[in-house]
């Protein structure tokens, strides 16, 4: 395996604070801790996050993802001197997120206002064997005299959600004047979570411990000779009532035995266990490109990095917020973005973690039903945001409109109900790919039938046909429309695929061939452009340049309202773009470059989902350069240069999206209708790409060049593909053939 590359943060800059305390985040699924500097800034969001450990701060509130106890601030001493790189000068300095390991490095000089230096290197992983477990190592070795050196750390629970406080103290304890410990449950008294630190200082060093203000603090202080180091070594666990195992009576107990365990094994044993999962979890599904441009191969990286960190393997009632575990954007509740954008690499690579992701919906089916029923409805409709009860958590509000004055009402749990008919893709995504009748018997044949029994339900009846009214498409600036193709076309495919399964309920038969026969599906116009709801192509259109210019940043709302932009052909993101991906044997090659030639110039692309989307579509319309410009812009939602793009946590979507724009868009490996084709277009700068992917319970490695396919499986079992419209029958462990773009069909056995 090529060796991984590392995301760097060029210098110091208090510009940029948040937006690498996002990007070098650490996660294991379970945990994620933003990369803040040990010591405090005022405009720095420190959080730490506990996968499914949400709270509603009281009901006027939304329920957010609590920001935890912070276990890493250090306030840093050096002969007198604060150390903060506001103050004095900055020597040198390097900071890196090592890919391969998770271990995040700072290593700096800094020359303090008394004019003496001191090297500081700071170094934290959070493990990926043992889940709760955080480490992290401070040395700081002065470089001009000796030194006196006070670190003041701990764990704090000043900690809030933007103000919001979650949290009350149960308990705080020092044990053996070794051990910190604070026991805090959520204000309803639903959840707990136990904190427990260790911090190991030099032999001679003197130590002091006090609580006060919702802090509980060790002081350690001593003296060190020029050019030795003063190193402490911080190791902490992180607990909750969530864990499958939480018993409540001895659950402090058992959080100290496992701190006191990880403790006797040390730093470098500790981090070299848990980057050996790191190189498992790469091993089984890097892609790995040669490209004339060295930053594809860090995007994917970065892409694959977060996509490990963010995604609970270890709970199957939690999924994968819009924000990961980086952040408190969107109150870490969970959209569409999952099953759409996130679950197809899973699928690929870890098809039992696709698994678990849908059956987070399963186990918020009752929700679900529940919603539906409160609205007059059959079958379930689940939240357009969700956070751990299956209840809807969208706020009925949104930021203020600065232009009216006015409070902008929320209407996506009212009408954005695509995300019912896209969990149903999803579904079936999944059982195409893996063929897992257990899953379809026990949870996806029910989540088919609901969803489908939703949409029967919903539909309106006009002059004999089936209309969908009253809807948001993933188009989010046109608002309440009727027959959004999008959403009619993806309700039609899940009562079909409901229908494919019912067994013997016969009035669910009736009633979805019913639908099937007379819902309203849109048709191409003469241009054959797919008009994306009823009234779209009667709206006026306006110059969209400038506002495509800032995509992104909504700034088309500082000039019109809301309600302006819904009367215009104006797009947040591609929505008849996004149909042709999802369902693309809909689409012929003639409408498929119609429709993109037609929406793309009215689509700002204001939502992070739209040029991964836009970017893959023009791949298949044999497009390359634009596709991969696209596809570059996509990977730079959050690794680009504005300084705030992600302050408030990474564009989890955004990293699914970048792994489908290289493996469905430029090798083209995708599943249609249960059979799986693979027509690479690649774009010129790539000279290969390489990749392991999961199909039918094979293990393959597929290398696409310019010239040839290459694909290793594990076994000899007969294995079909389409390759460029051929039709393959794959014996061998190892097979090779030209890419020749033929449409000729033929069964091959090497």
């Amino acid at each position: 395996m090529n060796t991984l590359t590392r995301l760097n943060e060029p210098q110091f800059s208090p510009h940029t604070l948040n937006k690498y305390a996002t990007l070098m985040a650490a996660g294991n699924g379970y945990l994620g801790i933003r990369a803040c500097h040990e010591e405090a800034y005022t405009d720095q969001t420190r959080g730490m996050y506990l996968a499914g450990f949400y709270h509603r701060a009281s009901a006027t509130e939304t329920t957010e993802l609590v920001n935890l106890p912070d276990v890493l601030q250090m306030r840093i001493e050096l002969d007198g001197e604060i150390f903060t790189l506001l103050s004095g000068s900055v020597v040198d300095y390097q900071r890196e997120l090592d890919f391969a390991s998770g271990e995040l490095r700072r290593c700096l000089v800094w020359r303090a206002p008394n004019g003496k230096r001191y090297q500081i290197e700071c170094l934290r992983f959070l493990s990926a064997v043992q889940l709760s477990l955080l480490c992290s190592r401070i040395a700081i070795t002065p470089l001009d005299d000796e030194a006196d050196v006070t670190i003041s750390t701990g764990i704090d629970a000043t900690q809030t959600n933007s103000g919001r406080q979650h949290l009350d103290e149960t308990s705080v304890r020092v044990f053996e004047q070794r051990y910190l410990q604070g026991c805090y449950r959520t204000l309803d008294g639903s959840n707990e979570v136990v904190i427990s630190s260790f911090c190991a200082v030099p032999a001679n060093a003197s130590n002091s411990f006090y609580a006060k203000n919702r802090r509980l603090t060790q002081h350690c202080s001593g003296r060190v000779a020029k050019g030795e180091a003063f190193v402490l070594v911080k190791t902490s666990w992180i607990s909750s009532s969530l864990d499958k195992d939480y018993r409540a009576e001895r659950w402090s107990e058992r959080s100290l035995d496992n701190l006191m365990t990880c403790i006797e094994r040390g730093y470098e044993q500790l981090l070299a266990e848990s980057a050996e999962r790191w190189a498992q979890m790469w091993q089984r599904s890097r892609v790995v490109v040669e490209s004339k441009n060295p930053q594809d191969q860090q995007a994917l990286d970065f892409a694959l990095y977060h996509l490990f960190a963010m995604t609970p393997t270890h709970n199957e009632r939690c999924s994968i917020a819009a924000k990961g575990l980086t952040g408190e954007g969107y109150k870490g509740h969970i959209f569409w973005d999952t099953e759409v954008f996130l679950l197809p690499f899973h699928l690929m690579t870890q098809p039992e973690v696709a698994r678990q992701l849908l059956s987070y919906r399963w186990h918020n089916l009752a929700g679900a039903q529940a919603k539906a029923q409160k609205n007059g409805w059959q079958g379930a409709l689940f939240p357009w945001e969700s956070a751990w009860s299956g209840e809807e958590e969208t706020p009925e509000f949104a930021a203020i409109n600065i232009r009216t004055g006015l409070r902008q009402k929320v209407a996506s749990a009212a009408a954005e109900h695509h995300l019912v008919a896209d969990i149903a893709w999803a579904v079936d995504a999944y059982y195409q790919a893996t063929g897992d009748e257990n899953f379809m018997q026990q949870r996806g044949i029910t989540l088919l039938r609901e969803t489908a029994r939703f949409w029967i339900s919903r539909a309106v009846e006009v002059d004999g046909k089936l209309e969908l009214h009253d809807v948001i498409g993933p188009d989010e600036y046109t608002e309440h429309i009727n027959n959004n193709a999008y959403t009619n076309y993806l309700a039609f495919h899940n009562v079909e695929l409901a229908l494919r399964h019912a067994s013997q309920d016969q009035d669910f038969k009736r009633q979805a061939e019913d639908f099937l026969q007379r819902l309203w599906l849109p048709q191409p116009d003469h241009q054959q452009v797919l008009e994306q709801d009823d009234t779209f192509f009667s709206k006026p259109t306006i110059d969209l340049s400038r506002y495509k210019t800032q995509q992104g940043t909504q700034a088309i709302l500082l000039d019109y309202a809301r309600a302006e932009v819904n009367e215009m052909q104006i797009l947040k993101q591609a929505d008849v773009v996004m149909l042709a991906y999802m369902l693309p044997w809909l689409f012929t090659p003639e409408q498929l470059e119609a429709n993109l030639d037609y929406y793309e110039p009215r689509t700002i692309h204001d939502s992070s989902l739209s040029k991964a989307i836009h970017g893959i579509v023009a791949a298949r319309c044999h497009r390359l350069e634009q596709a991969y410009q696209f596809w570059q812009q996509a990977c730079l939602i959050d690794l680009g240069d504005e300084p705030h793009s992600c302050d408030d946590g990474i564009h989890a979507a955004a990293t699914g999206a970048i792994w489908l724009g290289a493996v469905q868009g430029f090798v083209g490996l995708t599943v249609e209708k249960g059979e799986l084709h693979l027509t690479p277009r690649l774009p010129q700068e790539w000279r290969s790409v390489s990749f392991p992917f999961c199909w039918q319970g094979e293990r393959l490695q597929l290398t696409v060049t310019h010239q040839q396919i290459t694909l290793r499986k594990a076994s000899v079992r007969p294995m079909t593909i389409w390759i460029e419209q051929e039709r393959v029958v794959i014996t061998e462990a190892e097979f090779c053939t030209p890419v020749t773009g033929s449409g000729t069909t033929k069964e091959v056995s090497q």
